[in-house]
């Protein structure tokens, strides 16, 4: 079985005159992810996946997609991904259609195939309807999303998107993930930076965070999470005495800290092991009258500010 990843960066630095734009960065994306890279403005994202669409030169460093060496095999790695930029230009005056015919004859898929290719990514991508129509007379969504189909016009591998949600109302952006998570049902990699955080959280299975053009953080969401978490916070409503449940637990060496908050109990626990059943246990076993207990979830965009400082290069 080949484990070897589906792309991999080896301090990849890019420079612009002295400016740092990225700076020794090694990733590694595996087979099958739908990996988020995360970061603000002027971090690195969108220099690093031009790097690995072979639209940019490293300045240090290299990349591989799929075993193929993105400077000195180009044209192999070009035929296995799908590359989408943040803005891209679309021929308004071309049907849908057409326009998708137009780019299966630039990978040069055979004619007698094309009608049943262009049929099968619109239907992927939800446009069927709209085969016949003028891109200009589509929205900004469905635009996005023939966007979509056009990069995935030759079946490619590898999906590297940049911020393929940008400027899309909740609807457009709710139906673009979908296909996403389908893509990755059928056995893609996928590489989408984006701002919107909240969607990436449940949407991706690993991410990136770079800062400044250094990556801060690689690996699972919950890792991120249990990374910058000094410890689990618990809220907890007592039916008894408020007071007598605070005593009890602030007398456990498990628990750092017991706060009042709007007539519930801001619980935090010393560590992000502790199971926070201890802090039901703990109630019950010293007769308090338990209502309800919640652990406090750390969002992927709280996360996402604590670890990064704003800078850009």
């Amino acid at each position: 079985m080949d484990t070897k990843p589906a792309v991999e960066t080896f301090n990849l630095t890019r420079l612009y005159g002295e400016m740092v734009a990225l700076n020794n960065l090694s990733l590694v994306v595996n087979k099958g992810d739908l990996f988020g890279f995360i970061g603000s403005n002027g971090a690195g994202k969108t220099t690093t996946l031009r790097i690995l669409a072979t639209f940019l030169a490293p300045s240090g460093g290299r990349a591989e997609i799929l075993g193929h060496d993105v400077v000195k095999d180009a044209d192999a790695v070009r035929h296995i991904i799908g590359y989408m930029p943040d803005f891209f230009g679309v021929y308004k005056d071309m049907e849908v259609t057409e326009y998708l015919d137009f780019f299966g004859a630039c990978y040069k898929i055979p004619s007698t195939q094309r009608e049943k290719v262009v049929n099968d990514v619109l239907e992927l991508v939800g446009l069927t309807e709209k085969k016949g129509a003028l891109i200009g007379a589509l929205s900004r969504g469905m635009q996005q999303r023939l966007g979509l189909a056009r990069v995935l016009i030759h079946d490619p591998q590898v999906l590297l998107l940049d911020e393929p949600a940008s400027g899309l109302d909740p609807r457009a952006r709710i139906e673009v993930m979908a296909i996403l998570q389908e893509l990755q049902r059928l056995g893609k990699t996928i590489i989408i930076s984006s701002h919107i955080l909240s969607e990436l959280e449940t949407l991706c299975n690993r991410v990136a965070i770079i800062e400044k053009g250094r990556l801060i953080y690689t690996g699972p969401v919950q890792g991120v999470r249990d990374q910058m978490a000094s410890g689990r916070v618990v809220w907890v409503r007592v039916s008894s005495d408020p007071e007598q449940a605070m005593q009890l637990l602030r007398a456990r060496p498990e628990v750092t800290e017991v706060l009042p908050a709007d007539g519930r109990l801001k619980v935090t626990l010393a560590s992000h092991d502790t199971d926070h059943s201890l802090v039901a246990e703990v109630l019950v076993k010293g007769g308090a009258r338990l209502t309800e207990l919640r652990e406090d979830e750390l969002g992927l965009e709280e996360v996402f500010l604590r670890v990064t400082k704003g800078e850009t290069q």
